[in-house]
C-alpha cells in the first residue's frame, strides 16, 4: 500500500511539474516582437537614438514586448535583416533609415501578416505605413531662440543631403530668427552625407570662421558639430535627440527633439490587439511627435519664456510658419501674399529664403 501511494505521489508530482513548465512557457512567450533597423549606432545622440529610446519606452509601457535591434544596417543588407527578424518572430518592423523604404516595402509585400512603419517616406500599403514629425513647420521655434541669442547676427545651419525636407528645416529656422531679429543672416552648408564626423567638424569650423555664433544642424548625429562649436565657445541648438545636450555643457541653447515613444506604444498595442491601421502620419508639437529640449544655463529667462510662448502659439494653431509673401534669395516672390505652405509642400523646397547664404542643392 505504501509502495502504491509512493507511485501515485510520484505521478502527481510529475504531472504538476509538467503543468508548471507549460505555465512558465506560456508566461515567457512575448506579447510582441519588434524589429528595429538603424543605419547607425543606437547611442548617437541623434536620429538613431530617438528610435532606440522609443522602443525601450514601449518595453516599459507594455509587458512582454521583445525588441530585436540591428545597428549599422546598410541599404544592401536591409531586406535580409528584416527577413531574419521575421523568422525570429517579429510582427512589427521599424525600418528606421530613409533609404530603407523600398527594401522594407518589398519585404512587406511578402509578409502581409507583419506590420511595417517607416519614418520620413511616402509609400503606404495595407501593412506599410509612414510617419514623421512636422519639423519644417516647427524649426521656426529654434530660429526664434537663435535670433535672440546671436551677438554677431550670423547663425549657421549644417545639413547632410540636399533634400526638400532639409531645406524646409533651414528655411523655417531662418524665418524664426528673422521674426525676432531682422538683421540675421543664416549660413547653410551641406556635407552631402548624413554621417561624416570629419566633414561635419570642418563645416562647423567654416561657419565659425565666417562669424556664426549660433549653429544648428540636420544630420544623423550632431555630436561632431556640437563638440566643435562648444570648443570655440559658441552656441549650439540641437535637433533629433535630447541626448545631444550633454556634449555642450556651456553653449547649449535648446533643441527640437523627436519623440516617438508614445506613438510606438500606441502602435504596438494596436498590433497586439489586432486593431492596427496603416496611414500617412505627420504630427507635431501639439500631438507629441516633437518636444522642445531643456534650455541651457546660458539662456536668459526672457528668451526661455518667449520661445515657450511661441511654442504655445503653435500648439494652439495660431502660427503658420510659411505664409506669404515669402521671397527667395534673389528677391523673387515664391509664396504669394496670403498663400500658405503646409506639410504637404515640405518636400518641394528647392530654394532658400531671402537673407540666407548658401545653396539648397
Amino acid at each position: 500500500m505504501k509502495v502504491k501511494n509512493t507511485i501515485v505521489l510520484a505521478v502527481l508530482v510529475a504531472l504538476v511539474a509538467t503543468m508548471l513548465v507549460g505555465v512558465i512557457a506560456v508566461a515567457q512567450e512575448p506579447s510582441l516582437i519588434i524589429g528595429l533597423l538603424l543605419p547607425g549606432p543606437k547611442n548617437d545622440a541623434g536620429y538613431n537614438q530617438t528610435f532606440y529610446d522609443a522602443v525601450l519606452e514601449v518595453q516599459e509601457n507594455i509587458p512582454g514586448v521583445e525588441v530585436l535591434v540591428a545597428e549599422y544596417v546598410s541599404d544592401a543588407d536591409a531586406e535580409s535583416t528584416m527577413e531574419t527578424m521575421i523568422i525570429q518572430g517579429a510582427k512589427m518592423i521599424l525600418p528606421c533609415g530613409f533609404a530603407f523604404q523600398y527594401p522594407a516595402l518589398a519585404v512587406a509585400e511578402r509578409h502581409p501578416d507583419v506590420v511595417f512603419m517607416h519614418p520620413g517616406g511616402w509609400e503606404v500599403t495595407g501593412n506599410f505605413s509612414n510617419f514623421f514629425a512636422t519639423t519644417q513647420l516647427h524649426f521656426y521655434l529654434m530660429g526664434v531662440a537663435a535670433g535672440m541669442m546671436t551677438e554677431t547676427n550670423k547663425i549657421g545651419f549644417i545639413a547632410g543631403m540636399p533634400l526638400g525636407y532639409m531645406a524646409g528645416n533651414a528655411n523655417g529656422f531662418h524665418l524664426g530668427a528673422r521674426a525676432v531679429n531682422p538683421d540675421v543672416e543664416t549660413h547653410l552648408l551641406l556635407t552631402f552625407s548624413w554621417y561624416d564626423p570629419t566633414k561635419e567638424a570642418a563645416a562647423a569650423q567654416a561657419l565659425l570662421d565666417q562669424g556664426c555664433d549660433v549653429i544648428t544642424c540636420h544630420l544623423d548625429s550632431p555630436v561632431s558639430v556640437i563638440q566643435t562649436v562648444e570648443a570655440a565657445g559658441a552656441y549650439t541648438i540641437g535637433f533629433m535627440s535630447v541626448g545631444a545636450q550633454e556634449y555642450a555643457p556651456n553653449g547649449w541653447i535648446t533643441g527640437l527633439a523627436l519623440s516617438w515613444g508614445g506613438y510606438f506604444t500606441e502602435s504596438a498595442q494596436a498590433v497586439i490587439d489586432g486593431t492596427w491601421q496603416t496611414g500617412f502620419i505627420r504630427r507635431g508639437l501639439a500631438e507629441g511627435f516633437l518636444e522642445i529640449a531643456p534650455f541651457g544655463d546660458a539662456v536668459p529667462d526672457r528668451v526661455r519664456q518667449f520661445v515657450l510662448a511661441v511654442a504655445e502659439g503653435y500648439k494652439a494653431g495660431l502660427i503658420d510658419t510659411f505664409i506669404g509673401p515669402i521671397a527667395d534669395q534673389d528677391g523673387l516672390i515664391r509664396i504669394a501674399e496670403g498663400e500658405f505652405w503646409g506639410n504637404d509642400k515640405m518636400g518641394d523646397w528647392d530654394w532658400l529664403i531671402e537673407g540666407m547664404i548658401g545653396e539648397a542643392q
